[in-house]
């Protein structure tokens, strides 16, 4: 019954990440007015507004203008309940899942928003960044300490990287956005984990990178936005970091 609880919980979550991926872009209150259709702006009843379940009776379309609903929206609420239901299995009913869940959930609202606009809202990571900190010194996973340096750590590297790029090369090749979302990783994660999720990041946006150029020609001179990347390093630091950093220094005896 709790796992199917935590699965509801992340999906209802997940419904309101879509609020604020749509809204914090445009600077829009996520909470007034209501969930409406974005094309006709008619309010959505209660009953068509039940995450994923909604979506699939009303065949992706808005029940009043018959408008296409973004895929987006059920991908969302499904990828944030099973992250709840991981969490949940992992940590239990405690602290720790729900700073884990929250982490796992601005991570997720940060990777789309940053794909659409190629922006981080400061309104996701700097309250993030505070959280992180305070919720060390709740959890037993991490000291306040180690999130305090993962902070320092995360952001002051990133930051000299966006630094060292801008004088080198006279332009903009990472924004203030990935900073602070580093910043906001070590405070949830600390120090350790901010060495893995920057080496992961850059290993997967680099392949990826690669196969962008590959398929669409040396030319491609598109901006890939980092922010998904680091929430990808993140994620995999979490859930797998310590068994990662242990296989390495096994293999480096």
């Amino acid at each position: 019954m709790l796992n199917f609880v935590s699965i509801i919980l992340g999906a209802m979550i997940g419904s309101f990440l879509n609020v604020c991926i749509y809204r914090l872009p445009k600077e829009e209150s996520v909470v007034k007015p209501g969930s409406h259709c974005p094309k006709c702006h008619t309010p959505i009843r209660f009953y068509d507004n039940i995450p994923i379940l909604s979506y699939i009776l009303l065949k992706g379309k808005c029940r009043h203008c018959q408008a296409s609903i973004s895929i987006q929206y059920p991908i969302v609420e499904a990828i944030t309940a099973l992250s709840s239901l991981f969490l949940f299995k992992t940590y239990g009913l405690t602290w720790s899942y729900i700073y884990y869940f929250l982490f796992v959930a601005a991570l997720i609202a940060i990777t789309v928003i940053d794909l659409h606009h190629q922006i981080i809202p400061d309104v996701i990571s700097l309250p993030g960044i505070v959280m992180g900190v305070l919720g060390s010194f709740i959890i037993p996973q991490i000291t306040y300490w180690n999130s305090l340096i993962g902070m320092l750590a995360g952001g002051g590297s990133l930051f000299l990287v966006a630094t060292g790029y801008q004088w080198l090369f006279k332009r903009e090749g990472m924004g203030g956005g990935d900073v602070k979302l580093l910043a906001m990783i070590g405070a949830f994660l600390g120090w350790k984990a901010i060495i893995l999720t920057i080496l992961l990041s850059s290993l997967i946006g680099s392949v990826i990178g690669i196969m962008v150029m590959l398929i669409k020609g040396k030319d491609f001179k598109y901006a890939i936005p980092f922010g998904p990347f680091l929430a990808i390093g993140a994620v995999i630091s979490l859930v797998w970091g310590e068994e990662l950093i242990a296989w390495y220094l096994f293999m480096n005896q």
